[in-house]
């Protein structure tokens, strides 16, 4: 029976098959080789060590494998860790490859159909008929609903892509009117355009990788190119337009030190930089959480893309996960919405649609200090909890 990443207990022997993210041939201290591994599946990855016997199985496997284990789980600094005792190769044929691909929880149908209502509004018909030009070719629209936004560090799993693409268009319709000045249909445009080239410049049929033209030009070059393959497609469109569509996909990074060939010089650009960047790095801090929620501390472990370690709230507060309301259970005795998990939105997605998440659905961790459901409902904020103290002291 297949066991998950995310039902690895501690102390607990476990007999099960991952995938092979990573695999590194270290030294102990005495020389001798040691393997130091990243395993994983569709519900995430934990660090791997196996210390002895190295020599017998070293050469049975690469990176892109999938392996049958023996092994336990134990905490490392805090941190899970898995320490193998043996593996063994298996192909293909003896894995379900559904266990170990993450996809968004959405279906990539769905996601298309609300593009492509978001495509139909957009008002000025130069930009409208580009995109559609770009998404009737069959090829680049079925890669774009599969891909993965990033490798590692957001929406990293498949379909990924086009989740951060409608978040990003829902955020632009959230913030542009505060601007007047921000032409909302060349905003649209360049959120639905600025990471086209992600569909060339990642591998995605087998875990997620670069593929040699993404590692050799990157994702900007490349949707610069697709832009001007597709404008040949548009007679008509205007070439100033057609410039600040392409400084759109050119700027989007933000910063020269960041990648990208231009820094936004409107308006529209320096927008989608913003909102892109905000997407990407709650969507990492979201992760990180998640991954982090069986460790010890109200800390997650560093993050190297977002600098920074994350702060676990609600363990931090001492306020216990409760189930969402149901008929049975009135919402009036719910605690206040101080976790984005029991909400089940994203600040990107507000009014839009139902967090948009790898498929998979992770235990919450039990929180220090739980009290009683029967607690009134303001027992888990702050205030309510000296009021009841002091309450309590006067008894």
């Amino acid at each position: 029976m297949k066991i998950f990443v995310r039902d690895l207990q501690p102390n607990q022997m476990c007999r099960s098959t991952f995938l092979v993210n990573t695999k590194e041939v270290r030294q102990k201290k005495t020389g001798e080789p040691f393997l130091s591994l990243n395993l994983g599946d569709k519900t995430g990855d934990i660090e791997t060590k196996m210390w002895d016997n190295v020599a017998e199985v070293v050469e049975t496997f690469a990176a892109g494998d999938f392996i049958k284990v023996k092994g336990v789980m134990s905490l490392y600094n805090g941190r899970p860790q898995f320490t193998l005792h043996t593996l063994e190769y298996q192909s293909d044929a003896d894995v379900t490859l559904g266990d170990f691909f993450a996809t968004s929880a959405r279906d990539a149908g769905e996601m298309y159909a609300e593009l492509s209502g978001i495509i139909e509004g957009i008002g000025n018909v130069h930009l409208r008929s580009l995109l559609q030009a770009f998404f009737a070719d069959e090829s680049l629209r079925q890669r774009y609903m599969k891909a993965p936004a990033a490798k590692q560090i957001h929406h990293a799993y498949l379909s990924g892509l086009i989740e951060h693409v409608l978040s990003l268009c829902n955020l632009c319709k959230l913030v542009a009117p505060r601007y007047p000045m921000v032409d909302l249909d060349l905003l649209l445009t360049g959120a639905i355009l600025h990471d086209i080239g992600k569909v060339e410049e990642l591998t995605y049929d087998r875990g997620l990788g670069y593929s040699s033209i993404g590692q050799l030009i990157g994702h900007i070059s490349i949707g610069a190119r697709l832009l001007h393959e597709k404008l040949r497609l548009v007679p008509d469109f205007p070439g100033p337009l057609a410039v600040l569509v392409e400084h759109m996909i050119l700027s989007h990074h933000g910063k020269l030190e960041f990648g990208s060939p231009k820094i936004p010089l409107l308006p529209e650009a320096l927008l989608l930089h913003y909102l892109d960047d905000m997407d990407s790095k709650m969507e990492a801090m979201r992760v990180q959480l998640e991954r982090d929620e069986r460790s010890e501390g109200v800390f997650t472990s560093y993050n190297y893309a977002l600098e920074r370690a994350a702060l676990k709230r609600d363990r931090f507060l001492g306020v216990e996960p409760v189930a969402e309301a149901t008929p049975e259970t009135p919402a009036a005795v719910q605690p206040s919405l101080l976790s984005s998990e029991r909400a089940g939105l994203r600040s990107s997605e507000t009014g839009v649609a139902a967090s948009s998440r790898p498929s998979q659905s992770r235990p919450q961790p039990a929180a220090a200090g739980a009290r009683s459901n029967r607690q009134p409902a303001f027992e888990s904020s702050l205030f309510g909890d000296k009021l009841l103290g002091a309450l309590g002291d006067k008894s």
